[in-house]
């Protein structure tokens, strides 16, 4: 079995697109693999999140965001939350996902919610919401976030991305042995993992 480790962060269009090349570059290896999406905050606190007002992002989206997605086929909106969202809370619902086997579901709920819907996944009762959406106990779900039954889980897989594996961007892609930075190509994901599959 493949191991595959995304390191990305909700927030990151690049990660949203890098988790639609890689379910394509996986067509007919399903079964052969097992991907597991790690956490790696872009903005933790108490640095200042962006907004989607400001220069910055206007001008990435526009130059770069919207152009890929077009060409990804991947419908996607610069979300209208502003500031954006600190991403520790829904991370620390991530852990909780995980833990009930529905860590992917979870993580592929968390973009489009964001990135098409323009939800702001910082708040817990809209976290609370999505984690019920793809069949999680809402009221567990809460109480977890609430009483921050999973910080310090989320903390120690920070600290493991970031201190032993020097992660410092996303997406990131751990397949195998081998560690990708940024967004591959769908032909040329497959063909690493196949050569890891081989190998």
């Amino acid at each position: 079995m493949l191991q595959i480790k995304v390191y990305s962060d909700y927030v990151c269009p690049y990660c949203f697109f890098g988790e639609q090349v890689l379910k394509k570059a996986l067509e007919g290896m399903e079964e052969q693999a097992q991907v597991e999406w790690m956490p790696f905050e872009l903005r933790p606190e108490p640095t200042l999140t962006l907004r989607p007002e400001d220069d910055y992002l206007q001008t990435t989206w526009e130059n770069s965001v919207y152009p890929m997605g077009n060409q990804l086929g991947i419908h996607i909106i610069l979300p209208n939350v502003s500031p954006q969202p600190c991403t520790h809370l829904s991370f620390e619902g991530y852990q909780y996902a995980k833990e009930h086997g529905k860590g992917e579901a979870y993580t592929h709920r968390m973009f489009t919610a964001f990135f098409q819907e323009e939800q702001d996944i910082g708040d817990v009762d809209v976290l609370t919401k999505l984690a019920g959406e793809v069949g999680l106990d809402e009221r567990e779900f809460r109480q977890a976030l609430e009483t921050r039954r999973y910080k310090e889980a989320h903390q120690q897989a920070l600290r493991h991305a970031t201190q032993e594996l020097g992660i410092q961007a996303v997406p990131t892609f751990i397949i195998g042995n081998k560690m990708v930075r940024g967004l591959l190509r769908e032909e040329d994901m497959r063909r690493l993992i196949k050569q890891e599959l081989e190998a």
